[in-house]
């Protein structure tokens, strides 16, 4: 049960677009879209960051590709609290910008992600 069912209560199953272990999806990326049913309230950003790896990184290699990956799983964790926290049902993610940073006192980087989407509401039935 994700938060937003123990929130507000499972939307309808005919409106609900689902992952491949049938669990709801929430977050929709780029060309994905959310049911049709559902109605944009709002364009809001969320921010992530991956896991500090040591200073020996390139955008081709195996840490990097980890840490992207990590970046990724941070980042619908943030949505999918995001969504929750706004009492909304999906969000639509339509822009990213991904970046590393550095420390050079650590000798650590990391890669920092801004993502911009479209927040959903699935109208509520009529009584």
């Amino acid at each position: 049960m994700t938060a937003i069912e123990r929130r507000s209560g499972a939307a309808p199953a005919e409106h609900m677009a689902t992952t491949i272990d049938d669990t709801p999806r929430v977050v929709f990326w780029h060309r994905q879209l959310p049911p049709l049913s559902a109605e944009p309230v709002g364009e809001h950003t969320v921010e992530a960051v991956s896991r500090r790896v040591p200073f020996t990184f390139a955008r081709d290699d195996e840490e990097w590709a980890r840490c992207y990956a990590d970046l990724m799983a941070q980042a619908q964790v943030r949505l999918e609290q995001e969504i929750a926290r706004l009492g909304g049902h999906y969000a639509h993610v339509r822009h990213e910008v991904i970046s590393a940073r550095h420390d050079h006192v650590t000798g650590e980087v990391w890669l920092y992600g801004r993502f911009d989407y479209l927040l959903y509401l699935e109208p509520r039935p009529l009584p």
